[in-house]
C-alpha cells in the first residue's frame, strides 16, 4: 500500500484484485506479509461517507488488536488523514466526520459471538479468519446485514493452516498435491449456497462456476431462493507482492527464511498441506559439530526441565536438557538426563542436578527453568520448589502454546546448523526423540529443550563467561 497525505491507494497486484472484488465473501493473502491487515482497514473506506455505515473487523483476542505493529497501530497510518477520531471506550473504534464508524472487536470463546445478537454489520471483516471456528464465521454472516445502502458483505484474511475448516472453504483455489494457491484461480468468483433446502438435505456448501449456474442446478426459482446464493473468491499473496515492505524493512524475509520447515513453508511460500511432522522439526543430519569436550566460549547456561511423576503404579518420564549460549552466537546441547521416577525422586534429582551443575559451572551460574502448570495445583507445585531449591538461580515459567509452537525458535537454529551437541552416551536417545517429534507419544526432552532454549534468548541473563 502506498500512502500519502490525503492519497492512499492499494499497490499493484492481488492487494489491488483483492480490494476490487465484487465478491459477497472475498479472502485474501495465503502468506505472511501480503499486506492483508493493511487492506482490510482500506476496505473501509469505500464508505466511510456514508453517515450509516459501519464496519467491524474481528481479530480472536483484544491483544491481537492492541500489540504493537497491530490492527489499531496501523490504523493510525490511515484513518486520520480522513480527519477520523479515534476512541477506545467501550471499544476501539474510528468514527469519520460523516458519522461512518470502524469498529474493533474480537471473539475469543464460542459463546462470544452471542455478544453481537441483534447486530446490523453492513461490512463484517475478519483477521486471520483460521483462528476463528467455522461456526462463529457463519453465524455472525446471519449479522450480515443492512439499511445503510451498502450491499453488506465480507472480508477475511488469513494464512495457511492445514487442519482449518478455511482449507476445505478455499480449496477449489490450492492445487490439493501442492499445497500451494493455483496461480490462475486467484480472484475468480465462484457461487454457493447451503444444502439444507429441501427435508433431508444434508448440511455441506454446493459450488457452482456462476449464479445462473446455481440457479439452474438448485432450481431457484422464488424471489426468496433467488437471493441464497453467495458470490466467493480467494485471492493469494505473498510477501513478494508487497514491494513496500520488503523495501522498508529487507530483513523480514531472512527473518521468514530462518523459520522451522513447516513455518517457513506456510508463511513464506503459503503452503496448505504441509504439517509438522516427524523428521521436519529436527534432524540428527543437522548437527552442527558433535563435541568432545565443552567448548570455552559459553557465557550463559540454562538447564531446562520437563518434570512428571507417577499418576499411579506406573512411573512417568522426567527430563532435563542443559543448553549453552557461546561468544559466536551459537549453542550448545551439554547434558540430557530422561528417566523415570515418582514424585519425591523427581524433586531430589532436581535438587541434586542443581548442586552437580554449580558446582561444575559454578561461574557461569546455571540457571534452572522449571515448567509451571496451568491452574491452581500448578501455582502450589511452583511455590513449593522456589523454597526447595531456595539459594539457586531459579525461572519457572508457565506453559503457553502448543508443543510444536514451543519448539519452533530452537528448531530454526537446529535446522540452521547453529547447535552442536556434547558427545555422550544420551546422544542416540536424545537424536531419536527430536527426528521422531511431533508425532511420537513421548516428548519429554524436546519439551525440556524448548524451556532451555527459550530461557536463553528470552531471560535477559547475565552470567560471565567460562574459563578454563
Amino acid at each position: 500500500m502506498t500512502s500519502e497525505i490525503n492519497h492512499l491507494r492499494p499497490q499493484p497486484g492481488p492487494q489491488q484484485k483483492f480490494l476490487k472484488s465484487k465478491a459477497n465473501i472475498a479472502i485474501y493473502g495465503g502468506a505472511a506479509g501480503g499486506g492483508k491487515s493493511f487492506a482490510l482497514l482500506l476496505e473501509a473506506l469505500y464508505h466511510v461517507t456514508n453517515p450509516h455505515f459501519e464496519a467491524v473487523i474481528f481479530r480472536q483476542l483484544s491483544t491481537h488488536i492492541t500489540n504493537a505493529g497491530g490492527l489499531w497501530d496501523t490504523s493510525f497510518e490511515i484513518y486520520p488523514q480522513l480527519n477520523a477520531e479515534p476512541r477506545i471506550t467501550p471499544s476501539r473504534q474510528w468514527r469519520f466526520a460523516s458519522g461512518a464508524k470502524v469498529t474493533f472487536a474480537y471473539m475469543q470463546h464460542e459463546k462470544d459471538k452471542l455478544n453481537f445478537q441483534g447486530s446490523q454489520i453492513p461490512l463484517l471483516m475478519f483477521d486471520e479468519l483460521t483462528h476463528f471456528t467455522e461456526s462463529q464465521f457463519f453465524y455472525m454472516m446471519s449479522r450480515n446485514r443492512s439499511t445503510c445502502g451498502v450491499q453488506p458483505y465480507i472480508r477475511a484474511s488469513c494464512n495457511p493452516d492445514p487442519d482449518s475448516w478455511v482449507k476445505n472453504l478455499i480449496s477449489w483455489w490450492i492445487n490439493p498435491e501442492t499445497g500451494y494457491p493455483i496461480a490462475e484461480r486467484s480472484g475468480v468468483i465462484r457461487w454457493f449456497i447451503r444444502d439444507g433446502l429441501s427435508a433431508g438435505a444434508g448440511d455441506n456448501l454446493i459450488w457452482a462456476d456462476s449464479y445462473e449456474e446455481i440457479c439452474e442446478q438448485q432450481n431457484l426459482t422464488t424471489p426468496a431462493q433467488l437471493m441464497l446464493p453467495k458470490s466467493f473468491t480467494f485471492v493469494a499473496s505473498k510477501l513478494e507482492d508487497n514491494q513496500i515492505l520488503m523495501q522498508t524493512d529487507p530483513g523480514y524475509y531472512a527473518n521468514l527464511m530462518n523459520l522451522p520447515t513447516v513455518e517457513r513453508e506456510q508463511l513464506l511460500h503459503g503452503n496448505w498441506n504441509i504439517r509438522a511432522a516427524a523428521g521436519l522439526y529436527f534432524k540428527r543430519s543437522q548437527v552442527g559439530n558433535i563435541l568432545q569436550v565443552i567448548p570455552s566460549d559459553v557465557v550463559e547456561w540454562v538447564r531446562g526441565w520437563d518434570l512428571a511423576a507417577s499418576t499411579g503404579e506406573e512411573s512417568a518420564s522426567t527430563a532435563s536438557v542443559l543448553i549453552g549460549k557461546r561468544k559466536n552466537g551459537g549453542y550448545v546441547v551439554a547434558d540430557v538426563i530422561n528417566v523415570r521416577k515418582q514424585a519425591s525422586e523427581v524433586r531430589q534429582l532436581v535438587k541434586h542436578t542443581a548442586q552437580a551443575d554449580l558446582a561444575k559451572y559454578k561461574r557461569a551460574r546455571v540457571k534452572i527453568c522449571l515448567p509451571q502448570d496451568p491452574g491452581q495445583a500448578g501455582k502450589e507445585q511452583a511455590q513449593s520448589y522456589r523454597k526447595f531449591l531456595a539459594g539457586f538461580n531459579i525461572k519457572i515459567t508457565p506453559e503457553l502454546g502448543s508443543k510444536e509452537s514451543r519448539a519452533e525458535p530452537m528448531a530454526a537454529q537446529w535446522q540452521a546448523g547453529n547447535i552442536d551437541v556434547l558427545a555422550a552416551d544420551w546422544n542416540d536417545m536424545y537424536f531419536s526423540q527430536l527426528e521422531s517429534f511431533p508425532e511420537s507419544k513421548f516428548k519429554d526432552m524436546v519439551d525440556a529443550s524448548s524451556t532451555a532454549f527459550m530461557q536463553l534468548e528470552l531471560g535477559n541473563l547475565r552470567t560471565r563467561p567460562i574459563r578454563r
